[in-house]
């Protein structure tokens, strides 16, 4: 399908899919009301203005206290300086700017060439996307997190590799789940990366225990351990693979342990495929993905660590595969379980996104994202024609760390072997190519409405 050829026809376009864009989020998937932000607005707020303690705190009428490492509640103390309504406003921007930051990274510089008809586009679709729908209405903290881990991947793509770290260090000290990137960083040998990463997080951790000792304490010998705090393991929204296990029935941890460290292996064997082809978006990709499949816990929201891998898909010329999966992942498909998910339809049907993510860990593309072709056959004035725009990005491609350096003579054509086209637009850029409402929040107990999507679903994480 082609796009209108006047401008005229594309505001007739995108006003009406912005209208349909408006009445599907308006009607399938009912706001969360901010309870995550409610969360850490009412923790911060009883803990500086009542003399509370951090992981005592509960919302009214439900179970349910903040999660997160210690320094997540210091980096929230200036809520203690506003209302709610003007948390709720910060978060929004907040959540706004990473998102821009996100798809900035992911799309590359080429996003300039589609204007505000592909900004306008794009929004559409982001808008659709369930992980990212409940992160804003829940006032989450996963773009925050995700745009942090990703410049350190641009820094890394980029050829910047002695600034990477900083980004990754401070996400793993607000959250515990993106600690697996610097697990990434030592797989692709980056000991200088890892050894900042680790340090950051240390760094924010100790200061966190200075500000806050008891909570410090409480949190690291007691809370961690205690995934009741979080949610109820089976609920559908935990898209995990301990969420599989647990709507089985399958309590034990060993049988979990040890699909960790399958997927566990298969994420290094992968990795460090990717890395070695010079490909930073596929490694920060399987990552993401990685973590989502060995965390405990993974509510729908966290999924967002999965767009770096449709950017992936598209690059590499997999554009109606990403397609098919990212629509999957806009149909709120697995609330349909939210009752009873036994069976086979429920066995299936409930983990659809997890089986999204087990097959992007498996059958990501990495390193050859449709290598552009040599040409079979050139006429010697081609060697005389005046350098291309794209001389500047196929030369950075080439200089990868971990890349063997090429000769001056067929620089180009080999560097085009082993990278997204020059052509290719939206996330085909990416990573690679820089350098080339109950008071139940879980369903632990079942929510009077009918609808299964209720601000009311599940627990802060």
């Amino acid at each position: 399908m082609r796009a209108p050829a006047t401008d005229r026809g594309r505001l007739l376009l995108l006003g009406c899919l912005v209208a349909a864009v408006t009445l599907f989020t308006a009607t399938v998937p009912l706001l969360r009301d901010w309870f995550d932000l409610r969360v850490y607005y009412g923790t911060v707020n009883t803990w500086i203005h009542h003399g509370g303690r951090v992981y005592d705190y509960r919302v009214p009428g439900t179970p349910y206290g903040f999660t997160y490492p210690p320094f997540a509640a210091v980096t929230m103390l200036p809520m203690a300086l506003v209302g709610l309504r003007t948390a709720i406003a910060t978060a929004l921007l907040l959540n706004l700017a990473a998102l821009a930051v996100v798809v900035r990274v992911l799309a590359g510089p080429g996003w300039r060439r589609h204007g505000w008809y592909g900004a306008v586009l794009a929004a559409c679709v982001l808008a659709l996307f369930e992980p990212l729908r409940d992160t804003f209405s829940f006032g989450q903290v996963n773009l925050l997190l995700l745009a942090l881990v990703l410049t350190d991947g641009w820094l890394l793509a980029s050829g910047r590799g002695r600034r990477a770290g900083v980004g990754i260090g401070l996400a793993a000290a607000v959250k515990l789940t993106p600690a697996v990137f610097i697990g990434l960083l030592l797989v692709a040998r980056r000991w200088r990366a890892a050894a900042v990463a680790t340090a950051v997080a240390l760094a924010a951790t100790a200061f966190a225990a200075l500000v806050a000792p008891d909570a410090s304490r409480f949190y690291w010998t007691q809370a961690l351990w205690d995934t009741s705090r979080v949610g109820r393991l089976g609920y559908v929204s935990n898209q995990s693979l301990q969420g599989v296990l647990a709507r089985l029935g399958v309590d034990g941890k060993a049988v979990w342990a040890v699909l960790v460290v399958v997927v566990l292996g298969v994420w290094a064997r992968r990795a460090r495929q990717a890395v070695g082809a010079g490909d930073w978006q596929a490694a920060f990709a399987l990552t993401g993905v990685t973590a989502c499949l060995v965390s405990p816990v993974t509510w729908v929201h966290h999924l967002v660590w999965l767009l770096p891998s449709f950017a992936v898909l598209v690059r590499a010329g997999h554009a109606r595969v990403a397609g098919a999966l990212y629509a999957v992942l806009c149909t709120s498909v697995v609330w349909l379980w939210f009752d009873d998910a036994s069976g086979i339809d429920g066995f299936l049907g409930s983990n659809t996104y997890t089986w999204v993510t087990l097959g992007l860990l498996l059958f990501l593309p990495v390193g050859h994202l449709r290598a552009e072709r040599r040409p079979t056959s050139h006429s010697t004035s081609a060697t005389t024609d005046p350098p291309s725009t794209a001389a500047p990005a196929i030369a950075a491609a080439c200089d990868q760390p971990g890349r063997p350096s090429t000769a001056a003579t067929g620089t180009a054509a080999e560097c085009a072997t082993d990278r997204a086209p020059a052509s290719a637009t939206g996330p085909a850029a990416g990573l690679g190519r820089a350098r080339s409402a109950s008071s139940d929040p879980t369903g632990s107990t079942r929510p009077p409405a009918a609808n299964p999507q209720s601000s009311s679903s599940r627990a802060s994480s």
